[in-house]
């Protein structure tokens, strides 16, 4: 028999065709697909899939405390921290939804008033253990004391404008109506004290915007001394929108400007309906408001003083007003 001369190889190749011994199709189940890999996120035993499910909580947490309306969970904004204050908002009758009292804290004269007005007024009273009272407080020196206020309730610019002027009318109001108007005042305690200044020279009510300004918070409250349970607070969408319709209303809008171009002492519209308008004390007046106001309005000082604070120029514009309606009444 010839040998065969073809490679080693081939002759392995031919040797392998036609029917093989095979698994009889019990494992076809094992070779069909099993569709596309999942995504590493969607995984269970991925670390991606586990911070997934640590973002969506984050967020369902997130969209639940937007949800709920302001001052109903532990904020800093909401709450007035300290004895005197706690106090002094009470006596004021601040809308107020809790009173946290420390577990352990050292009773006085404060405290035990605090409890007694918080029951009067039926204020809700908590006890709390000290850090818990610090983390609501945001680390204030609350003193043992801190009371969790309600939303404040703003008035509409343009129904406290139309009410004032009604009143003005019937004679329920001893002169025409002065508002003040706050343009991009951030800081609370500016707001505060502005509020503070508003009620002691006979301001019928406070303005601002919805953005960019402070609004009325527990810091405003403590610094306005009460006041601010005093003189109502209206909230306007758009400032200079609202300071239109005032005109409108028959209004006179003074803006308040180092470069203004009457000097307090000249002015003579004092005892017309009025709106004074403050701006921020690095930018001033926005341009806007500045052109809305039918006159600007300088307070004279010194060469040696640079500027005034913003609500020590509202005090002494206010103060001037109150001044010269009382001279004309006489």
């Amino acid at each position: 028999m010839a040998k065969d001369s073809r490679p080693k190889s081939a002759a392995i190749r031919r040797e392998k065709k036609g029917p093989q011994t095979g698994s009889g199709g019990q494992g076809r189940r094992a070779l069909r697909g099993k569709g596309p890999t999942p995504k590493a996120e969607d995984r269970v035993y991925h670390k991606a899939h586990r911070q997934k499910v640590l973002a969506d909580r984050a967020a369902s947490k997130t969209s639940e405390s937007r949800s709920r309306p302001r001052g109903s969970g532990f904020g800093a904004e909401d709450m007035v921290a300290g004895r005197n204050s706690v106090v002094e908002a009470l006596r004021e009758r601040v809308p107020a939804r809790e009173l946290h009292v420390a577990t352990d804290v050292e009773s006085d004269g404060r405290v035990r008033e605090a409890l007694q007005l918080a029951a009067e007024q039926g204020v809700r009273v908590r006890e709390v253990n000290r850090r818990q009272l610090d983390n609501s407080s945001g680390g204030a020196v609350h003193q043992g004391l801190a009371l969790l206020l309600d939303p404040y309730d703003y008035a509409d610019v343009l129904d406290l404008a139309e009410g004032e002027l009604e009143r003005a009318a019937k004679g329920h109001i001893p002169h025409q109506p002065l508002f003040l108007a706050c343009d991009s005042i951030t800081d609370p305690r500016n707001l505060g004290a502005m509020l503070r200044a508003a009620s002691a020279f006979g301001a019928h009510g406070v303005l601002i915007p919805e953005r960019r300004s402070a609004g009325v918070t527990a810091t405003t409250w403590k610094t306005s001394a009460g006041a601010a349970a005093r003189i109502p607070v209206a909230r306007a969408k758009n400032l200079t929108q609202a300071l239109k319709d005032a005109k409108q209303l028959g209004f006179f809008v003074l803006g308040l400007d180092g470069d203004g171009d009457v000097s307090l002492q000249n002015i003579e519209l004092a005892a017309e309906p009025v709106i004074i308008v403050v701006g921020s004390e690095g930018k001033g007046l926005s341009r806007l408001v500045r052109e809305t106001c039918d006159q600007i309005v300088s307070i004279p000082i010194t060469s040696a003083t640079e500027s005034l604070n913003a609500s020590m120029a509202v005090g002494i514009s206010l103060y001037e007003i109150a001044m010269r309606r009382q001279g004309a009444r006489q």
